[in-house]
């Protein structure tokens, strides 16, 4: 599992056991079926009409994947373009397409086979950019079915509260106090239930589909750049250390923190800085 789900997981089930059982006298209060069943059916019931029906159904998949520890294999693939980009510029062709079955990276591969088959270099960029273009605006999409559905709770839960005060004014003037504590009782939780479904649940997967996805484009930018780099069969060292600089961490590519060096007793300047 993803360790920053599971915390996260762990976390909101530390926040809803906080406040079950020592902000209020029963816990059992919080437990009310026919609110969830408001903001539930109702977030669902509109998804459904929003979206087609494969789109929807995809809410499942895209929840383990959230789940999942996906890992990227970085390293390899850097290690597989310099590679093949050895066995291209020393022009063993069939020592690349050997090579070539061994690659698991799809969009890797299809960059490297369109290469071999002596592509025009703009023909090959224009269609992996384009893959990469499709890629993001699925992934966006399914990013953005999760933060529809968060609009749609909060505002079930507004629905299920209207129901409540509506039926509650129906029984004022009976008396009736547990009747009326009961419909007091749905008119606030469904809003309860909707704010927990929309910040707990939908937001945070949503932010972290679309995180997974920019994580997902700088790898194909940087295989791009890679497959660029052998059509114009630039050195293969030259290619490892491109290939590096996009996936490095840096907290500030400018100004690491530390104070200007000194020669002597003369502070060194940092050029482009403003003092």
């Amino acid at each position: 599992m993803n360790p920053s789900t599971l915390i996260g997981m762990l976390a909101s089930v530390l926040l809803l056991a906080i406040v079950l059982f020592f902000s209020a006298d029963d816990p059992r209060m919080y437990v009310d079926w026919p609110s969830l069943g408001i903001v539930l059916g109702g977030t669902l019931a509109a998804t459904f009409l929003s979206y087609p029906l494969k789109e929807v159904f995809r809410v499942f998949s895209l929840m383990a994947t959230v789940m999942r520890n996906e890992r990227m294999y970085t390293q390899n693939d850097i290690e597989e373009l310099v590679q093949i980009s050895k066995l291209w510029i020393n022009g063993d062709l069939h020592a690349v397409e050997r090579a070539l079955e061994n690659v698991t990276n799809p969009f890797l591969r299809t960059g490297v086979q369109l290469v071999i088959d002596q592509t025009p270099e703009d023909d090959i960029l224009d269609l992996m950019q384009w893959r990469i273009s499709r890629l993001r605006a699925r992934e966006a999409a399914e990013a953005q079915l999760f933060r529809v559905m968060a609009n749609f709770a909060p505002a079930f839960g507004m629905l299920g509260t209207l129901v409540g005060l509506i039926n509650l004014m129906s029984l004022l003037g009976g008396g009736d106090m547990r009747a009326i504590g009961q419909q007091l009782g749905v008119a606030l939780m469904t809003t309860f239930y909707g704010i927990l479904l929309a910040n707990l649940v939908f937001k945070p997967v949503a932010v972290k589909l679309e995180r997974r996805t920019e994580t997902r484009v700088v790898l194909m930018n940087m295989v791009l750049q890679g497959i660029s780099m052998m059509c114009e069969r630039r050195s293969p060292s030259l290619m490892r250390e491109t290939l590096k600089s996009f996936m490095a961490h840096h907290e500030d590519e400018i100004f690491d923190g530390r104070l200007p060096g000194k020669i002597g007793e003369k502070p060194v300047a940092v050029p482009g800085r403003v003092r």
